[in-house]
């Protein structure tokens, strides 16, 4: 068959997408009389998409891309490591890359966290954290301490157990009934805050208070673990008040509970250090982590582990019955090195600490507008969240959420050079994580572009 002859050979990969890709969180229906974007290359802080057209990356992919695309360091580690060992896994054996990541993983990481289980990704660090709470509890003589405790709209991932920790009632309904025992407890968002709503010190301490009464409504001898994010992503970046962070540690401690320090999206240089505990100075027993470990250039996620939780799988026959085909690959363990070695030379982690101030009062430019409510996150991960009315906080009806944030919002900040999310699983918020790299220039074409679709989305409500 000749290239003229072939059915795709006239049609744009947009067309052809429809017929056979099964995309993401994705609504087909809307695709019937549209193509679907495709994006083809990256470089730096933006993308291009088939024809040609070029986008900034608000969201670093998805909270990934912290070196920006096209960084040539990254392809030629993987293409040096498919060379000499392109896969093996980690089932009773190991290879050279996951010894020196998990070796540098380790000294990194806060207190005792030497141990390092790595899996294919985010989600699945979520369930592996999970599951040793369980076996660590049952092989140190407390198997009825199984429950999690986790925070309303929190996301921590897609499988029947994360999904469970998962705090979003619309991404659980349709796979119910899920693993029971996964408890919520109030976010922090101030914002919205149901008590103490003009001190955000004392809202914080309630927060946290909140998760303590949780655990002795349920019993503390039934109650494994805390799944908690140092910032909150879903309801648009939750920051954790004063304190807040400190009695919850206390808290774990008091009942013998497990603190997980969810960073998927906040480790690796999100809010300007290597993990989100350490910028707000907590230890955890347990770190998840993922995304921003390899840029995104290579599928990778870890848990980190306190060194005690591991004690109980170090003599006889124990074993810690889990694993994955793809965990610790060769190729992502020598992306991931190539990456960490990037944030360091370059200092990204300090470029965001010395930009986010800059770029958190370029985003605050847009409360002059009245369908922009609050403005709110740390280093380069923030939320912003649309009002009907500022000054009352009234939010979108179910009908505005759909005729405004994604039948206008959405696909105009797309359509106008801005890739980020317009999300209306809580209130509707608009999130932006950039690429580490960005400087004051790249945010002021971010707030033009907002600035300009909210202008005209004003007039919609």
């Amino acid at each position: 068959m000749t290239a003229t002859e072939h059915p795709a050979a006239n049609r744009t990969l947009g067309d052809r997408a429809r017929d056979h890709l099964w995309l993401h969180f994705a609504q087909h229906g809307g695709y019937a009389d549209s193509e679907i974007p495709v994006i083809t290359r990256g470089e730096g802080p933006y993308v291009y998409d088939e024809r040609g057209k070029r986008y900034f990356d608000g969201l670093a992919g998805l909270f990934a891309v912290q070196v920006g695309h096209g960084r040539e360091e990254l392809a030629e580690a993987a293409a040096r490591q498919t060379k000499q060992l392109a896969y093996f896994p980690l089932w009773s054996h190991a290879h050279p890359g996951a010894v020196e990541l998990a070796e540098r993983i380790a000294a990194q990481a806060p207190g005792d966290l030497n141990r390092v289980f790595f899996t294919s990704g985010g989600g699945e660090a979520v369930e592996t954290a999970w599951k040793l709470a369980k076996q660590y509890f049952r092989k140190t003589g407390k198997p009825g301490k199984h429950k999690v405790i986790s925070r309303s709209l929190a996301y921590h991932g897609t499988s029947q157990g994360a999904l469970s920790i998962t705090g979003i009632p619309g991404a659980k309904q349709d796979f119910e009934p899920l693993v029971p025992s996964a408890i919520k407890v109030p976010n922090t968002n101030f914002y919205r805050a149901p008590v103490f709503a003009d001190d955000y010190e004392a809202f914080g301490v309630w927060a946290a208070e909140e998760i303590g009464r949780a655990i002795e409504r349920e019993g503390a001898d039934t109650v494994a673990a805390v799944f908690l994010e140092p910032l909150q992503n879903t309801g648009g970046c939750f920051p954790p008040p004063p304190g807040y962070w400190q009695r919850v540690r206390e808290i774990c401690t008091e009942h013998d509970v497990l603190l997980v320090s969810d960073e998927v999206i906040c480790a690796y240089g999100r809010l300007g250090h290597d993990f989100g505990a350490n910028r707000y100075g907590y230890q955890p027993d347990i770190i998840t982590v993922a995304k921003g470990l390899t840029s995104g250039y290579a599928p990778l996620g870890a848990m980190i582990a306190d060194e005690r939780l591991m004690a109980p799988f170090l003599s006889g026959d124990s074993s810690f019955t889990h694993g994955s085909t793809y965990g610790g690959h060769p190729v992502a363990c020598a992306v991931a090195m190539a990456n960490l070695d990037l944030l360091e030379s370059e200092d990204l982690y300090g470029q965001v600490r010395a930009n986010e101030a800059n770029f958190r009062a370029t985003l605050d430019k847009l409360l002059d507008l009245p369908i922009v409510g609050d403005v709110r996150g740390a280093g380069y991960f923030y939320g912003i969240e649309l009002v009907k009315d500022a000054a009352t906080k009234e939010t979108f009806t179910a009908a505005d959420a759909e005729r405004v944030l994604q039948g206008f919002v959405s696909p105009a900040l797309f359509e106008a050079g801005l890739y980020c999310r317009a999300d209306d699983r809580a209130e509707p918020v608009i999130q932006l994580a950039p690429p580490l790299i960005c400087t004051q220039d790249h945010f002021d074409e971010v707030e033009q572009i907002l600035r300009s679709v909210l202008t005209e989305a004003c007039t919609k409500l």
